[in-house]
């Protein structure tokens, strides 16, 4: 070791590059001398995007993995919870006389405000500071038009990348590790004392996720591995399902930077030539759709980086008169997952319980809130941020931005997606809004399996009414035991009410930007409409505080007696069970968990629990019979494993992702009746 004296030594800042392989700036410093390597943990400079409990699980987990895999290079890496970054890294040059500072790109606009101040400051102390590209296959500043000026439009920029011919391919993971001298001087923390998990509730909802998820570099890999080799085929098949492990469950290895996009490409290239040469032609569609995901991601990068002020406005200049309505009420319905519209509510509630959703469920419940609610889509942004477990501010912008039609290539602004069924009875429509008038529920949950899993009131109900309960006749209403109104809301907005407020409000926007060209003529200042929906006005569940305390009570579950709904407080009658669904919702949510994460790890035993699919009423009946008139599928469910790991918990706390403790008004159970109590008509 004595050699390491006269090694230039360098201090290796980890943020969401959290891996060996193919990570630029830990080769850069290995290949060069002895290495510090630091990952500070400072919620200060998260500000309003401070993560949210999934996401922080997640990093706690893949930061205890890339420990031992460094300690076992010889560079423990050291943990360090901080005021501020900048000081915290000072402090650590200077223990370890350090004359170097190596780190990956980030592209949020957070990021990039706090790394050019860093940089700027340790240049100014005489501090070598080297970046390198870690995240993308090309960096933003390499792709222009033929004028210079930044593309806005995904097919363009995405054409002139693969056009593109220089080296993307992933470098090599460095076998060894060289300690600078004196690490030991440095303070490292524990991963506990970092505060990622800042109260026992957050610790005990995070329990389920390890059930379905592994994180860390190694994982990654080989979720990566077993994605190509088993799952890519059917990508494009799977696209169409929104139920069980459809997808390549990537996104949060590559968001917290466990495996490079430079890898996952390489690899399906690599893939796809061999298929090529198999001549396996189906396998093309799933490849290229594959790849465009991946151009997806890299495009919300290049957004972010070229226009900073995406996360607060809109890139088309029109929208910033759209007159947005900010109803907090409508804003809690639709994150409880009590909108009446059953596809979107089951995805609010999986996207609750589990942190997370199929892109098209994103999609649908996304395209709900701005396109129906009409609520403002920084709102929607914020709240994804702040609870998907894969939540990454650069995607979350771009998909919101699309959706709302605020980018040249978004969804159109009178695009109306129907997240239910279509029928003849929505006669409201005229043929020109009819065309964007989309069927969701019968294309993506065609035997409501979905919507059974995560909307248990609803898990009777016969497969040509699920997705649209309000025009059952009664009769089946009553047979399935749902009570509009009641055990399930109405329908917050009519669909013609929806269609005719989304025309109204476009309507508007035109006749304001008409109003402020004419007052830009007259040198009058127009400003954003977003700017004037203060930040005061954006509900406290979206503007996360820059400590990991607990956020204010927010009930984000259903609760049958609540005010806050289009329900009727009344008492429940004729119901399978008897529970008062406001001490019982953390058995719903928590269930509604494990059976999601159960079912979702790739593995020979998968597990799915759901009531089968009813066609009509003689078949409800029959189930009923078959199942002794109790309740089946995840119902039964929800008793059993709620029991089982929450016995203890439900009457004191919630499992919002926030952490916070929530106090019931009552103390309930749920409580299946015995045969000679059950209502003999079973319901």
């Amino acid at each position: 070791m004595a050699g390491s004296e006269t090694m230039e030594r360098t201090v290796v800042w980890f943020r969401r590059d959290l891996r060996i392989d193919d990570n630029p700036a830990l080769a850069a410093a290995a290949r060069e001398g002895s290495v510090l390597p630091v990952f500070i943990w400072c919620s200060a400079d998260e500000g309003q995007f401070y993560p949210g409990r999934c996401s922080r699980w997640w990093l706690k987990q893949s930061l205890a993995h890339l420990s031992k895999s460094l300690e076992s290079l010889g560079c423990p890496l050291v943990l360090i919870r901080a005021e501020s970054t900048l000081e915290a890294l000072l402090k650590c040059i200077d223990s370890v006389g350090a004359t170097r500072l190596v780190y990956n790109h980030l592209y949020d606009p957070v990021s990039i405000v706090r790394d050019d101040k860093i940089k700027k400051e340790l240049s100014a102390l005489g501090i070598s500071i080297k970046s390198f590209n870690g995240d993308l296959l090309y960096e933003p500043w390499e792709i222009y038009d033929d004028s210079g000026h930044a593309f806005t439009t995904f097919n363009m920029y995405w054409e002139k990348c693969m056009k593109l011919h220089g080296d993307i391919s992933p470098s090599l993971a460095p076998w060894k590790l060289v300690p600078v001298p004196g690490a030991e001087n440095v303070r490292s923390c524990s991963i506990d004392d970092l505060g990622l998990e800042s109260s026992k509730d957050e610790e005990s909802s995070n329990a389920l996720l390890s059930r379905a998820w592994s994180p860390g570099w190694r994982n990654a890999e080989k979720m990566l591995d077993e994605f190509v080799c088993n799952g890519l085929l059917e990508y494009s098949k799977h696209g169409m399902k929104v139920e069980g492990a459809t997808t390549s469950l990537l996104s949060p290895y590559l968001h917290f930077g466990e495996v490079s996009i430079r890898k996952v490409y390489q690899l399906v290239r690599m893939q796809q030539i061999k298929w090529e040469n198999e001549e396996r032609s189906e396998a093309e569609e799933s490849i290229q759709l594959f790849l465009r995901s991946v151009g997806l991601r890299e495009y919300s990068r290049y957004l972010c980086f070229n226009f900073p002020f995406t996360h607060e406005r809109s890139l088309l200049g029109n929208l910033k008169h759209y007159p947005w309505r900010v109803d907090e009420e409508r804003f809690k319905s639709w994150r409880q997952g009590m909108t009446g519209y059953p596809l979107v509510d089951a995805g609010m509630r999986e996207l609750w319980a589990t942190g997370w959703t199929h892109n098209r469920i994103r999609v649908i419940i996304s395209s709900f809130a701005v396109k129906f609610l009409l609520i403002p889509w920084t709102w929607g942004m914020k709240y994804f941020w702040d609870v998907l477990l894969d939540a990454d501010l650069e995607s979350d912008i771009l998909g919101w931005q699309y959706i709302s039609g605020s980018l040249p290539d978004g969804h159109e602004l009178s695009r109306l997606d129907n997240p239910e069924v279509c029928n003849h009875q929505h006669k409201h429509y005229s043929a020109k809004s009819f065309l964007s008038y989309l069927v969701q529920g019968q294309k993506y949950d065609p035997d409501g399996l979905y919507v059974r899993t995560w909307i248990p009131e609803l898990a009777r109900m016969p497969t040509e009414w699920i997705h649209h309960p309000w025009d059952a006749p009664s009769s089946i209403l009553e047979v399935a035991g749902v009570e509009l109104g009641f055990n399930y809301p109405k329908p917050i907005v009519e669909l013609h009410i929806a269609r005719e407020c989304l025309d109204d409000a476009i309507s508007t926007m035109w006749q304001l930007d008409t109003a402020a060209k004419l007052a830009e003529l007259d040198s009058e200042v127009v400003e954003d409409n977003l700017s004037n929906i203060k930040t005061f006005d954006i509900p406290k569940v979206v503007l996360k505080e820059t400590s990991p305390h607990a956020l204010p009570v927010d009930q984000r579950v259903p609760y049958a007696n609540s005010n806050d709904h289009n329900l009727k407080s009344k008492e429940l009658k004729n119901s399978i069970i008897c529970v008062d669904v406001s001490s019982s919702s953390k058995m719903e949510a928590t269930s509604s968990v494990a059976n999601s994460l159960v079912s979702r790890k790739r593995s020979s035993g998968d597990i799915a629990f759901h009531v089968p699919s009813c066609s009509s009423s003689a078949e409800v009946h029959s189930q009923i019979h078959d199942h002794g008139g109790s309740l089946a599928g995840p119902s039964r469910f929800i008793l059993r494993e709620a029991e089982r790991n929450f016995a203890d918990e439900v009457e004191d706390s919630s499992t919002a992702d926030s952490g916070s403790s929530i106090s019931r008004p009552t103390k309930s159970r749920i409580i299946t009746l015995p045969d000679k109590e059950r209502p003999t008509n079973g319901v």
